[in-house]
């Protein structure tokens, strides 16, 4: 895919990044990995985040004996500052995340960053996966009631009422 791929993506202003464990790659992929990261870095039209050898819970594992590493106090621990620690530092959390295949499970995929997106599930699987599928999938996260981990103002006011 980087052979295929790179020239246009950097043509095309993308920025790559990878999440995972790269030193767990072979060193031929990890150089050319690297490579694409530095080529692309100073591109700001897009960043892709390409996920391989990716694990959420070794994400966090990972996140923590960093900072354990750098001296944090457990009282410093804050949400913001685990996420400064994670793989995608500097990069906001996904309002949607679109799962393809139909499955019902995360997978083990950005489980902190995923706290408050809104899920697409199609039974569409991913080469498949098109422009309309995608537009559906905007759609119907446009019509979201976005609660970031709160309760609607219906549910809200049956409670008390």
């Amino acid at each position: 895919m980087i052979d295929r791929e790179l020239a246009e993506l950097n043509k095309e202003g993308v920025q790559l990044r990878h999440i995972g464990r790269l030193e767990r790659l072979a060193p031929t992929l990890q150089e050319k990995v690297l490579e694409a990261i530095d080529l692309t870095k100073n591109n700001s039209r897009l960043v892709l985040n390409v996920a391989f050898n990716y694990g959420g819970r070794d994400e966090i594992i990972q996140a923590i004996q960093r900072m354990i590493k750098a001296g944090v106090e457990a009282d410093q621990v804050t949400d913001e500052l685990v996420g400064q620690y994670l793989y995608t530092a500097g990069v906001p959390d996904p309002d949607l995340i679109i799962r393809t295949s139909g499955e019902l499970r995360v997978s083990n995929f950005l489980i902190w960053q995923a706290a408050y997106a809104e899920w697409y599930i199609t039974p569409t699987y991913w080469p498949d996966f098109d422009k309309e599928e995608y537009r559906r999938a905007l759609d119907t996260f446009g019509q979201r009631d976005r609660r970031y981990g709160g309760v609607s103002e219906a549910v809200a006011n049956k409670s008390h009422g």
